[in-house]
Formats: C-alpha cells, sequence, structure tokens
C-alpha cells in the first residue's frame, strides 16, 4: 500500500469507518507486534495486550494525527507510549508484589521468575533482548525500523546526545557479546 491509499483510508478510518480501520491494522500489525516483541520480549505474555491497547489508542486519536506527517512514525509513537504505560504498571504491580512478599510468611507463593529462551530464535536477536530497554529501543528504531537519529529524538522525547550515546552503548555491548560467541553458533547466524 502506498502513501496516497494509506491516507485514503486514514480518512475513512476518521470519519469512523471500521473496513477502514480493518486494513489499516492488517497493513501495519506484524510491524507493530514485532515491535513490541522487541521492545518487551516475546517471552512477555502481555504483548498481545500491549499490541491491543495501540491500536485502540490508534482509532481513538486517529483525528489528532497531522495527515502531512509520517503515518508509520505516528504509530510507533503511539506504540512507544503504550509500552512506557505497559512498564510503569508493571513495575508498580512488581512494588505491590514485593510488599505483599514482605508482610507474608509463607514463602510457597513466591512466583518463579526464570526467563527461557526459545532454541529456534537467532543468536542476533537473543543478544538484542538482553539488552537494557533503553538501549534496546534505540537499536530497534535506528535498525529494524531504519529512522534517523532526529526522528528517534522527537520520538522517544529525548535529546539527540542520549539517542546518540545509547545507541553507542547498545552497539559496543553487542559487539562483545558477538565476539565472546562460541564459533559454531556465529557461524548459524551468519549463515554459513
Amino acid at each position: 500500500m502506498d502513501e496516497v491509499q494509506l491516507k485514503e483510508w486514514l480518512y475513512k478510518m476518521e470519519s469512523g469507518d471500521q473496513e477502514a480501520f480493518q486494513i489499516i491494522y492488517e497493513y501495519t500489525c506484524k510491524d507493530i507486534y514485532r515491535t513490541v516483541v522487541f521492545l518487551v520480549g516475546s517471552q512477555n505474555q502481555d504483548v498481545d495486550d500491549i499490541v491491543n491497547e495501540v491500536y485502540i489508542k490508534m482509532w481513538k486519536s486517529v483525528t489528532n494525527y497531522d495527515m502531512n506527517r509520517s503515518f508509520r512514525f505516528w504509530l510507533h509513537g503511539l506504540v512507544v507510549k503504550q509500552v512506557q504505560d505497559w512498564r510503569r504498571k508493571s513495575w508498580r504491580r512488581f512494588r505491590i508484589f514485593e510488599k505483599k512478599k514482605m508482610y507474608e510468611q509463607d514463602r510457597s507463593y513466591i512466583m518463579d521468575e526464570a526467563i527461557l529462551h526459545k532454541e529456534t530464535r537467532s543468536e542476533l536477536v537473543e543478544v538484542v533482548q538482553n539488552l537494557s530497554y533503553k538501549h534496546r529501543e534505540v537499536v530497534i528504531m535506528r535498525y529494524f525500523h531504519e529512522y534517523s537519529l532526529d526522528e528517534i529524538a522527537a520520538l522517544l522525547q529525548i535529546p539527540i546526545g542520549t539517542v546518540k550515546s545509547r545507541l553507542h552503548t547498545a552497539l559496543k555491548r553487542l559487539r562483545m557479546e558477538m565476539e565472546q560467541m562460541p564459533n559454531e553458533r556465529e557461524e548459524e547466524v551468519n549463515g554459513f
């Protein structure tokens, strides 16, 4: 779908056309789902909820979208905001859980939070997933979505110097992790 067609569907969606929403959803859902998975991790059970919330926000706020700007950029802004909201809520839930745990003497209810990685995932994706959220966010926006540094700064609402610093640190960590990979796994990742 080109930009002209997309804009036509957006105008229809703006007037409440549910078919237009469905078409835009189908056009963007894989990209949005992958972005959310990269930002919160594929093992997280909240991925579907976050994606659903992004599309609810899109439906409710499409009238605020400036048709002269990139829709993809605007939609990724909704993703970033929704993931940030989810992280805040998760942190609150974690703090409540920790307080509850302090008051309980029975240790049998403590959840085991071991993280399991699928064997089929590539090493590079695993290494990216191991980055902190702030570093992973910048790497995904830069190399997965190919945004410029200025666009990333605007999207994340942080100074461009911070974007550069996070990107530099993330790439340095990725290089170190990749150098530590056993040679045979490295060959699998590189396709040889």
